[in-house]
This record gives C-alpha cells, structure tokens and sequence, in this order.
C-alpha cells in the first residue's frame, strides 16, 4: 500500500532565503530573481505565479537544482543545496526530486513502464511492486503500460510522466506548466491527481503556472513580480488568482 501522509504534516521540507539570479553586468545586469523568501511545507500543493519575466520559471529551476542562485540558501530539510557540488545535486534530483514538465520528456524507444520505472533503474533500486500498481491504477494507465509514447494521447503520455516522478516517492515534485499542452478536460483530470497526491498521499508539489484556474486546485498561489515576492493567496479560487494577477499588470 502507499504510505499515508507524514503526520508531521506542517513541516517544511523545502525553503529559499535571500534567493537572487542575475545575469549580465552594469548596464545590462538583470535581476531574475531579487531577495526572494519562500518555503514549502510537506504534503502541500503550490502554484507559483506572475507575469511574463517575473522570475516564476527561474525560482523553479534554483528550488530543483537545475540552475544555480547568484546568492542565498536553498534548503531541503537540513541539507543545504547552494553548496552541493554537480555529483552530489545530480543525486538529489535522481532520488528526491521528481519532475513533469509540459513537453513530457519521455524516451520514446521506451514503453511506458519502461519510462516510469528509469529512474528507479538509474538508481539501482526496485520498484515496489504495491506502490506501481497503485500509482499506475490511480492515473488510470494500467492497460497502457506495454505501449510506447508514439501510442499513447497526450493526455496519457502526461500521466506516464506524472507516474515516473512520483514513483520514487520524491520529496517534491516540481511541475512545469503541467497542462500546457492538455485539453480541459484531461487537464482538469491531471490537476485533480496532483492535489489529491498532496491531501492523500502526503506529496509536496510545486506548480508553475499561468492559468488561473489551475492555480485553484493548490492550496497556495505564491506571486512573483519583477522577481520578488509580491503575496500569496490561501486556497485561490481562479477570480481570486485573476485579480491578483491584475494588480501586478499581468
């Protein structure tokens, strides 16, 4: 069976303080991200918002260890990964992390289940045969997983994805646009499973978006704007998430 929710629930398992990106100096320095503070609190499901340039993307890609800050503290628990080398980083991406990202990613040589099971593999660990099963039922692609991506909608290729970052059972999974490339209804489907990973399974999700009603199945909207901090909103509804969005000018 997968594991109920870590009863320490509130928790943080993810924090960045006094995090800054630039790029370029003097004349053409650019701050992507300018003092930002934010945490996340396990089990919890966010939706990381703004305009265009706001440094929404950048955050992310610091959080995950895809790119490195200029300065500041990332923590995840007690470990502090601002001062990891690339080794050490690429293993915490490998079996803390997971990752959906709207292009998919999936090695299209690859069945399905061969596709969800690769980082296991990579790892050199076995999956739990429960927890596949389980995870695979609830994304509803148990009898897809002998097909490869070339078969599958875009709708159930996105799911496979989803499958392959939380087979590891990650602290986080980071999701990028997640249903950018969806149609509503599979995307509506799609957003519903991750916020039942976090109230169910206990999942920690952190959601880049620019729709608002994707950011109402979060429990927080966090808003950026000219790479800072501008607010947060509690259990968003999509007018909530519109009007916030307007006053930053997006």
């Amino acid at each position: 069976m997968i594991p109920p929710p870590n009863p320490a629930g509130n928790d943080h398992v993810l924090r960045a303080l006094d995090l800054r990106k630039t790029y370029g100096t003097d004349d053409t320095l650019v701050r992507a991200l300018d003092g930002v503070d934010v945490d996340f609190r396990r089990g919890s499901f966010t939706a990381v918002m703004g305009p265009s340039g706001s440094g929404k993307s950048t955050l992310m890609h610091c959080l995950a260890g895809l790119d490195a800050p200029t300065s500041g503290s990332i923590r995840l628990g007690d470990v502090e990964l601002t001062t990891l080398d690339d080794r050490a980083l690429t293993g915490i991406r490998r079996d803390r992390f997971g990752f959906v990202f709207q292009s998919f990613n999936l090695l299209p040589m690859l069945t399905a289940a061969q596709n969800i099971l690769l980082p296991l593999e990579l790892a050199g660990r076995s999956a739990d045969p429960d927890h596949y099963r389980e995870l695979t039922a609830a994304l509803r692609i148990s009898d897809r997983l002998q097909h490869r991506p070339s078969e599958l909608s875009g709708g159930q290729q996105q799911r496979v994805a989803i499958a392959r970052a939380m087979i590891t059972r990650p602290d986080i999974v980071f999701a990028d646009e997640p249903t950018g490339a969806l149609d509503t209804r599979t995307g509506h489907q799609l957003l519903a499973f991750l916020r039942a990973g976090a109230r169910e399974l206990g999942q920690t999700i952190v959601m880049v978006t620019h729709d608002p009603v994707a950011a109402a199945y979060a429990d927080r909207a966090v808003l950026l704007s000219d790479g800072r901090v501008a607010g947060s909103l509690q259990q968003p509804t999509a007018d909530d998430v519109l009007a916030a969005m307007r006053d930053l000018g997006a």
